[in-house]
């Protein structure tokens, strides 16, 4: 009775830190979520969620892209051009820095965030009050954004990561009564009547990390009829048909009810709910293209000859001993296993789907050059040399187990917090640059540079 009490009066505590598009002017040049650059490689990666364990992992391979020269005007390693990076919860930590920063990103990202506790003023004990709070919402609301603010972000928002530079940087959080993706970006915000470049990146890193219970959701609010430019009109052809991919069609639905006025506030927990792996996003592009070669613009797509994208995944392995006994598992254990579950299942399916349709959109692209008139050719910039075909695709996963049993066996040991002692951050630091550098897929890559 007593905790449920205490639930009630922790309940209602939520802020929104949105604003209407009305407040500010908006934006009318249609930008896309997707990057415009022109260049003949496009190179993409996604972090998974997991703590300071995934934030340190996918700093090891932005390290190790910084190891390998670029002979592109404008740019002295790969890291300089990566395009575009797509991240869940822990991952979404390193990759808001570094869309902000960039390269300086690596001067000090490891002391001033894999060196500190990211945990301190979070309630962490298992206490009747924290059951309560746990019962009313959430243990902790704004601690965890605050904190990012204060000791990383400095207050950034995301006017200042513009749409014309290097790197692209989608967050993703999981809408939890659509039951979709939330990438946070012109898209959505469209769909909300609201403005994102005002918005906190705090706040957008905050919420993909909001692991459930551990913390409260992240509020949104929808401004119905506050703005006048219409929804893509690729929405409401896949919400008219029946036959659309489940993804697709719900996410299309998620994003009218942003706009009708049958959602006032958006909740968003843990990307990892929705996909561990960040790829949701990237699937709903491939699959609303209407055109051969979109998400990309016929530019892009005339001038590219290698496509990159690494999933680099610091997710959890298979852990406990509960069954080695009859009994269990229960509590805790038992609830972690059950989410574990969950998540895995659903990374498995999110990189089986996205990885066929990288490859179907590849076999789409090449059939669509080649179907080029000389006329196109020219409009398109493309030189003498240009040969049709010559565009490929590597995708792959970049996990603990291409590290050798012994030393994945050690790195998974390592827990999924917001704090971790500085040998075990250099450790998993080092493997996300070994993880790299063990990649096929990489090495044919920097092969056909």
């Amino acid at each position: 009775m007593l905790v449920a009490v205490t639930a009630v009066g922790l309940a209602g505590c939520a802020s929104v830190y949105n604003v209407p598009l009305g407040a500010v002017a908006a934006d009318t040049n249609g930008v896309s979520d997707i990057p415009s650059y022109e260049d003949d490689l496009l190179l993409a990666l996604s972090f998974s969620g997991g703590g300071t364990r995934a934030a340190a992992f996918s700093f090891g391979v932005l390290e190790e892209l910084d190891r390998t020269r670029s002979s592109a005007v404008g740019t002295k390693t790969l890291l300089d051009r990566v395009d575009f990076v797509s991240v869940v919860s822990g991952g979404s930590i390193t990759a808001a820095y570094f869309g902000l920063k960039r390269r300086a990103a690596l001067d000090d990202f490891r002391e001033r965030f894999l060196l500190r506790n990211a945990e301190e003023g979070l309630k962490t004990r298992i206490s009747l009050g924290n059951i309560g709070r746990a019962l009313g919402g959430g243990v902790n609301d704004s601690q965890f954004t605050d904190w990012l603010d204060r000791n990383l972000f400095n207050g950034a928002r995301f006017e200042a990561l513009p749409d014309d530079r290097r790197p692209r940087v989608w967050i993703n959080a999981s809408d939890i009564y659509n039951r979709t993706p939330f990438v946070f970006g012109k898209t959505a915000f469209d769909a909300l009547c609201s403005d994102i470049r005002s918005y906190r990146i705090a706040e957008a890193v905050a919420a993909s990390a909001a692991v459930p219970l551990a913390f409260a959701p992240i509020v949104l609010e929808t401004f119905p009829g506050g703005c006048s430019a219409p929804l893509p009109p690729w929405l409401e052809r896949v919400r008219n048909d029946p036959n659309a991919q489940p993804l697709l069609r719900s996410y299309a639905e998620a994003q009218a009810r942003y706009r009708d006025g049958s959602m006032r506030y958006v909740k968003l927990l843990d990307g990892g709910l929705v996909d561990n792996y960040g790829l949701s996003g990237l699937s709903i592009g491939l699959l609303a293209a209407q055109r051969p070669y979109e998400p990309l613009n016929e530019r892009q797509a005339a001038k590219l000859r290698r496509i990159l994208f690494l999933v680099v995944d610091a997710g959890r392995g298979i852990s406990g001993d509960f069954v080695q006994t009859l009994e269990g598992p229960n509590g805790v254990e038992l609830v972690s296993a059950a989410a574990d579950t969950a998540i895995d299942a659903s990374v498995r399916s999110s990189y089986a789907a996205f990885t066929a349709l990288a490859n179907d959109w590849s076999g789409k692209l090449k059939r669509w050059r080649c179907g080029l008139s000389a006329a196109d050719r020219t409009r398109l910039g493309v030189g003498v040399g240009w040969k049709c075909g010559d565009v490929a695709i590597y995708v792959e996963r970049l996990g603990f187990d291409r590290l050798g049993p012994e030393r994945a066996g050690i790195l998974n040991a390592i827990p999924t917090r917001l704090s971790l002692p500085p040998e075990q951050v250099d450790q998993l630091i080092v493997g996300g640059a070994d993880a790299l550098r063990a990649s096929k897929a990489y090495q044919q890559f920097r092969r056909g540079l």
